[in-house]
């Protein structure tokens, strides 16, 4: 988060095409790198619990994986491809380790790298069987594997419908998509290899994908870009939603890319966070400021009324019909609204500052944000608390972040590089599946990407 004439720094990244990259176009063979990055470690708790997987077993799921990618593109292909046939990668399939290197792709002899990689010059498909895989398949689970492997076709699909150049990022986000068709096509209950999904599977999944995005600060004209987590998750839930042709219409002029790079050295030292009093400060006016524009076009001309923010050490405050009320689970006995004391209200011992230091100063804001758009839910007469009122507020909450997104030079408060993926983190976090879940984090996910990227048009009935 960047704030501007206060005591930070100035300079934002908004949301944007990539008509502006043609001078940076290449034919990409694709890699899922072993290069986890903060936010979204195990650590933080986005990963799975559970027995180690030995080699053989993720190298089981791989290989099945990679065959039901191929029953699945043997019927999607031929709609994308004027009825042509799919033909399967001619070059085979590759595990490897240290001490079974993979082939050489081209002129480039095979070294092992802890990897999964398409190699379009001999049109075969590798993976890291030691390392990688096996990690992956345990910290977040085997749909994971099978997404890496269907990026990875995702890539020789490209190559056989000679999708042409393009930017890195647009062809790495093209095969996230396609890797997500393939995982709708699970959930559809099409597999006779992989069951549909649970929520908390499919919650696994996204993690995972966390795990592999970018470095914040990192390009999108960069040649070796693969998306921020926001972009890459944003295309891997396209092709979940909407399926192959969604993913096969991806281009420079069309993607919305909101990855950019840092734009000072300070901002790079501080990963754009600001300190933990000035975040709540700034963020508390910033969305203050938002609602009493915003609120009128979302409540029927109704003005808005002031919010406080009351962050609490201790026990909570008292408040009469609290939402969520106490008990309700242990995060909303840490973070509520109070509408009859008009006021939000969480906890700043723990909660608070373990979103912040642990995520980054957004995820802290995407608390903050949350609680006013289910103060906005609730003010209009709706349920935030059911699935439909949790999904809407999160949409509600997404709008905040389109209008940092587009904002102008002089604003105070714009978002910094890495912002969007500490928001999903904090969704990651906040909205984990599980038996008393209204909504999981995949589908709140996919509704705060709605209106941060559409705005309140996104969130209307």
């Amino acid at each position: 988060m960047n704030s501007r004439g206060r005591t930070v720094r100035g300079l934002v990244a908004g949301a944007a095409t990539l008509a502006l990259l043609s001078g940076c176009v290449v034919v990409a063979s694709g890699g899922f790198e072993d290069t986890p990055q903060r936010p979204g470690t195990p650590g933080d708790g986005l990963g799975r619990t559970g027995a180690p997987v030995s080699p053989d077993e993720a190298n089981r799921t791989a290989e099945n994986a990679l065959t039901d990618v191929e029953r699945y593109w043997a019927g999607a292909y031929p709609r994308l491809a004027g009825g042509a046939a799919f033909e399967p990668v001619r070059g085979g399939r590759h595990p490897y380790t240290r001490n079974d290197p993979p082939p050489a792709c081209g002129d480039a002899a095979g070294e092992y790298q802890p990897n999964a990689y398409y190699c379009p010059a001999d049109d075969y498909i590798a993976w890291d069987a030691e390392v990688l895989v096996p990690q992956l398949h345990q910290d977040f689970g085997a749909l994971l594997t099978g997404v890496v492997l269907a990026h990875e076709y995702g890539h020789a699909v490209q190559t056989r419908l000679g999708v042409g150049r393009q930017p890195t990022v647009v062809l790495e986000q093209q095969a996230d998509c396609y890797a997500g068709a393939w995982v709708g096509d699970v959930i559809g209950g099409r597999s006779a290899t992989f069951a549909a999904p649970t929520a908390r599977e499919l919650d696994d999944t996204v993690a995972g994908i966390l795990q592999l995005r970018d470095e914040p600060g990192t390009s999108a004209t960069n040649p070796q870009a693969h998306g921020n987590a926001f972009d890459r998750i944003r295309a891997f839930q396209d092709g979940v939603e909407e399926g192959p042709a969604r993913c096969a219409g991806y281009d420079a002029e069309n993607l919305p890319i909101t990855e950019v790079p840092f734009t000072t050295r300070e901002e790079a030292a501080t990963g754009g966070d600001l300190p933990y009093d000035q975040t709540i400060e700034l963020l508390g006016e910033d969305v203050q400021e938002y609602w009493a524009r915003a609120y009128p076009r979302v409540a029927g001309g109704a003005q808005w009324a002031p919010l406080r923010i009351e962050p609490f050490d201790g026990d909570a405050p008292r408040c009469e019909g609290r939402v969520p009320p106490p008990g309700a689970g242990s995060l909303d006995d840490q973070a509520f609204y109070c509408a009859s004391g008009g006021y939000v209200a969480f906890d700043n011992t723990r909660l608070g500052p373990a979103l912040h230091d642990r995520i980054g100063d957004n995820a802290l804001g995407m608390l903050i944000g949350g609680l006013f758009a289910q103060a906005v839910q609730e003010r209009r007469g709706r349920s935030s608390t059911d699935r439909d009122g949790r999904l809407a507020t999160d949409c509600l909450a997404g709008t905040w972040t389109y209008d940092l997104l587009n904002r102008g030079t002089g604003s105070d408060v714009r978002l910094s590089p890495g912002d969007l993926d500490e928001a999903v983190t904090a969704l990651l976090t906040l909205g984990r599946s599980d038996e008393n879940a209204a909504a999981g984090a995949f589908d709140r996910i996919a509704e705060f990407r709605d209106g941060a990227l559409e705005g309140i048009p996104a969130c209307s009935e």
